[in-house]
């Protein structure tokens, strides 16, 4: 699969795959820009990208900021459509106790390429029965 990029700024980073198998490509900052505890900003990557018909990328967090630095993606996972040709951005949000500082040049998230199944929608008058059935939030239990 090829995707077009374009750097629009000049300290764009092209994404790449920093590990041969990674599912994501890291995705990096070109802003220099600090977020508050329980602040979210919008983080530029500097590249617009085309994708091929039928897929998404998807903009998911980067486990070592959410881990080290209560730092995740606010929309995750969130989307990036095969038809939008603006730039990439990142809604980054701080669920630390400190301030968090961005960089240029930093990772701070990873995008995932993912094929698109169109729905077909049919209304009906009631669902087929399954063993779980309407059971939703919990209904498993805790335990084994």
């Amino acid at each position: 699969m090829n995707i077009e990029i374009i750097k629009l700024n000049q300290a764009a980073i092209v994404p790449y795959y920093a590990h041969p198998g990674d599912a994501g490509l890291d995705l990096f900052s070109i802003d220099e820009t600090e977020i508050l505890p329980g602040e979210t900003k919008l983080i530029k990557t500097g590249i617009a990208i085309a994708l091929p018909p039928h897929t998404e990328a998807q903009i998911r967090p980067r486990s070592g900021l959410a881990l080290k630095h209560s730092i995740t993606v606010l929309n995750s996972p969130g989307t990036i459509d095969a038809g939008y040709r603006g730039e990439l951005g990142v809604l980054l949000i701080n669920h630390g106790k400190k301030a968090f500082k961005v960089f240029s040049g930093m990772k701070v998230a990873q995008m995932v390429v993912a094929p698109i199944f169109k729905a077909n929608i049919t209304v009906v008058e009631q669902l087929n029965d399954t063993s779980r059935g309407s059971n939703g939030f919990g209904s498993t239990g805790k335990t084994q």
